[in-house]
């Protein structure tokens, strides 16, 4: 810390690595073939990206820097998924190099297309987003989405794609949905599995169903804690107990003449189903309107490839953000105010709905709760304080909730935010009042010691990259 600063980003490449067998085994478990593409939008490390091209995972990129950081970190045109709105440049350099691409409108496939035919490429592998879907016997109806081809439209599309066969090769279908409900994900995979069959019918061949990604993450060990803190706010919000927020901020809810009103706009922090066992419980469902037979079962009868885009999950438990003290001092409702060397956007857990407390160091490196050193300083109570960042704007609150750490931090002290590696470590990041953005370094175990490298330095082919050190 006393070299790379405050903020500092903490990356495991190898922790992706086993994640990533975790998800295979799912495939292999149903029996299935096809890919597990990361989600490159989740976290931005060069270390996690060149260690995922050292495996046989696959890459999804939804961006035109994406793409030509896949490529400079080692994966190979055939093992790269370019998503996402696209413009004409990242649509000619996926035509380019080769990359299968998922197109989101008719208007983006013409583009593609265009470009194709223009500069005389060879046809472009492209797997058709859709949305629209519905289902007979499920009740539950999938939220409308701004991505993706409408279902309503696919003969229409059909047609179109027998007119650009000499630019496009239709590869499979694919959806993206904004939920973690089990029965919309069924109903959009079912939905996909009969518009390959309609697909088929219009005489084209394809052999991919992508889900895209939405598996999550479970936060929490222990569902008790949840439970018990959303009971808490609610209490909070209807004035029934002192309040545990920033000015009573009830995350989504609030009181209208003693009635609680809105919808708890948090992430769901513990989760019993998440990541590959989400994954392996949605195969497992049955699709009510093909004969009540499991989704994975009816993707195999079809020598259907299952394509996969997961991100958060992909990098759980892969990174922290660590962090130092700069301010300690009294607050409002008897809790102290702690000032970080960090702000907002350096951890943006609050912004994608995350609750989740930091661990907290000693300046010395004392873990607190173990026996104290002279330097570490006597053991203090348990104390609820609020983190704060180091902008100049009231909104630049690390937690708008109270957060209950072992004892006072002093200035100096250091705290880590855990499993941060997914979306809210850099997904937000910027430089505003030329506050430094978080250097980020990956770590690794050699037998009884860790390694670590800058980021941009990390390669998997190094069994010591250069500028490493011991972290002790």
């Amino acid at each position: 810390m006393v070299s790379l600063g405050s903020p500092l980003n903490v990356v495991l490449p190898e922790q992706l690595a086993d994640n990533l067998a975790e998800f295979s085994a799912v495939h292999r478990r149903h029996h299935l073939g096809g890919r597990v593409c990361f989600a490159h939008k989740a976290n931005r490390s060069s270390a996690l990206v060149r260690r995922l091209s050292a495996t046989t995972g696959s890459i999804d990129v939804a961006s035109l820097p994406e793409l030509q950081h896949a490529l400079g970190a080692g994966f190979v045109p055939g093992r790269i998924l370019a998503t996402g709105p696209k413009n004409r440049e990242f649509l000619w350099l996926s035509a380019r190099c080769g990359a299968t691409v998922a197109v989101d409108s008719v208007s983006e496939l013409l583009d593609l297309a265009t470009l194709v035919r223009q500069y005389e490429l060879s046809p472009v592998r492209v797997l058709l987003r859709l949305s629209g879907f519905v289902s007979r016997a499920f009740t539950v109806t999938p939220r409308p989405s701004r991505f993706g081809i409408p279902l309503s439209d696919l003969d229409a599309v059909a047609e179109l794609l027998d007119t650009l066969r000499d630019a496009v090769e239709l590869h499979g279908v694919a959806y993206h949905l904004d939920s973690i409900g089990l029965a919309e994900k069924a109903i959009a995979l079912q939905s996909c599995l009969q518009a390959m069959s309609a697909l088929q019918r219009h005489g084209a061949d394809p052999r991919v169903v992508d889900i895209g990604g939405g598996f999550g993450v479970d936060y929490l060990a222990e569902p008790a804690e949840w439970e018990r803190w959303t009971s808490d706010l609610t209490s909070a919000v209807l004035g029934k107990r002192p309040p545990i927020t920033w000015n009573g901020h009830g995350y989504g809810l609030r009181a209208e003449n003693g009635t609680l009103r809105g919808a708890l706009g948090l992430y769901p922090s513990h989760r019993a189903i998440a990541g590959p066992a989400y994954l392996d419980r949605l195969l497992a469902t049955p699709a009510p309107d093909l004969g009540d037979r499991p989704l994975s079962t009816l993707l195999l009868e079809h020598l259907h490839e299952l394509w996969t885009e997961p991100g958060r999950a992909l990098v759980d438990q892969c990174g922290a953000v660590l962090t130092r003290v700069s301010e300690v001092r009294e607050g409002p409702g008897g809790h102290h105010l702690v000032r970080l060397e960090l702000n907002a956007r350096n951890i943006s857990a609050e912004e994608h709905g995350v609750l989740m407390d930091p661990v907290l160091f000693g300046s010395a490196g004392v873990v607190p709760g173990s026996a104290p050193s002279e330097a570490a300083g006597p053991p203090d109570e348990p104390c609820g304080v609020y983190l704060l960042g180091n902008l100049c704007l009231e909104t630049d609150l690390i937690t708008r909730r109270v957060v209950h750490l072992p004892r006072l931090p002093r200035v100096g002290d250091l705290l880590v935010f855990a499993n941060t590696a997914g979306y809210l470590m850099d997904f937000s990041a910027g430089t505003p009042l030329r506050q430094p953005q978080a250097r980020t370094v990956a770590a690794w175990r050699e037998g009884e010691r860790w390694r670590w490298c800058l980021d941009e330095e990390y390669w998997p082919t190094q069994v010591f990259p250069h500028g490493t050190g011991a972290l002790e």
